[in-house]
């Protein structure tokens, strides 16, 4: 299951997991491309479970899309937080070289909406 919420808290969320869905690879890919669209300062949350890894063309298209607009997401982009089940410091470290703003592990999205908080200058 893929969605993707544009709170009014000026966090965007991306959600991908279970249960998957036929299709969910390309809800994926487009919610990518509607967050590069973005043309106003925001946060993002990703929470991703057990969706399983993209197949080898989604995995181009997400390689692309990270290339297309890096220095896009640089500008409007504070901050990003991953929530994922075991997700190492090393996936945070390789999120961080594509961009110049934070990227965090988080355990939970309370944790995380949080952490954005701060890095939209507000408190939740």
């Amino acid at each position: 299951m893929v969605s993707l919420e544009d709170g009014a808290d000026g966090i965007v969320t991306l959600r991908f997991v279970t249960p998957v869905a036929e299709g969910d690879e390309r809800a994926y890919l487009d919610a990518l491309h509607r967050i590069g669209a973005i043309t106003r300062p925001f946060a993002l949350l990703t929470v991703f479970g057990g969706a399983g890894a993209l197949g080898r063309e989604g995995e181009r298209e997400q390689a692309l899309w990270f290339k297309a607009t890096r220095r896009h997401m640089n500008e409007v982009c504070r901050g990003l937080a991953i929530v994922r089940p075991g997700a190492t410091q090393a996936m945070a470290d390789t999120f961080g070289k594509l961009w110049t703003f934070p990227v965090t592990l988080e355990a939970d999205e309370t944790s995380a909406r949080r952490r954005l908080a701060t890095y939209l200058g507000s408190q939740p």
